[in-house]
């Protein structure tokens, strides 16, 4: 089994890049192989740009979806691209990890996404959900907040954990992936320290710890549920009799049954 992790956090000695780390070793020691990207150190580029593309459909207006798509037609893609894109064929787990910065992946993670999984080459129309790329492999977020798990509840002042998350974990089911329940890090302090420094390197040791025993199991990890092209209607609405695989429908009946 192979795992890739992708890191998007500007530290090499942060807490993010020590749980790749340390997530890394953990599977090898089960017999796993293991690859990363590091964004920052690599200089990863997250602005799509004209200058990406060599071989122009369009020369006089940059539409980056169109570019997108005929350099996946002419084999034309930037080779960062297709290089990530290679490593995520060989994973059977994919880890993207990052710190929640205003409440949403650093900027460096959006623009990964933003190129990475170029129209054409990653998903087409016809080539996403139940029939994406990447069907038959797994994927998780790994994520860093530095507040505690009950501000993260459906009714705490940081927000919704489960809300925030939505996005990229529906971008990966977009795409064909098994999406495994995230793990979150809660409380890892940094700029802004709530805690004593002892009671906090406690916390991190222990965050490591559940780390390094949950991805050897991700097999037996809860899988998010989410809903599939078969189940849409062509008004783009699920069908009748077909099951609301929504966040906010989750919540919505958890409270119900509270």
């Amino acid at each position: 089994m192979h795992a890739h992790f992708v890191l998007a956090h500007p530290e090499p000695q942060s807490f993010n890049a020590h749980l790749v780390r340390s997530g890394s070793a953990a599977l090898e020691a089960e017999g796993w192989t293991v690859s990363a990207s590091d964004l920052y150190a690599m200089g990863f580029d997250p602005c799509e740009r004209p200058e990406h593309f060599a071989d122009r459909g369009d020369p006089a207006r940059f539409d980056p979806q169109s570019e997108q798509r005929h350099a996946s037609e002419v084999g034309a893609l930037p080779k960062v691209v297709t290089d990530e894109l290679a490593l995520l064929d060989r994973a059977d787990l994919l880890v993207l990890q990052y710190p929640m910065w205003w409440h949403l992946p650093p900027a460096m993670m959006k623009g990964w996404f933003d190129r990475t999984l170029a129209y054409g080459e990653a998903y087409t129309s016809r080539k996403r959900f139940e029939k994406g790329r990447f069907v038959g492999k797994r994927a998780m977020l790994s994520v860093t907040v530095g507040a505690s798990r009950s501000t993260y509840e459906h009714d705490g002042r940081s927000g919704d954990i489960e809300l925030m998350l939505w996005p990229v974990n529906f971008t990966l089911a977009y795409l064909g992936y098994e999406v495994l329940a995230p793990f979150v890090a809660y409380g890892v302090e940094a700029g802004l320290r709530y805690s004593d420094p002892a009671a906090v390197e406690a916390r991190l040791k222990a965050i490591v710890a559940d780390f390094r025993a949950t991805l050897p199991r991700v097999a037996e990890r809860a899988v998010i549920p989410f809903n599939r092209m078969a189940e849409w209607g062509e008004d783009g609405r699920i069908i009748a009799g077909a099951p609301v695989h929504s966040p906010f429908v989750r919540r919505r009946r958890r409270l119900e049954l509270e």
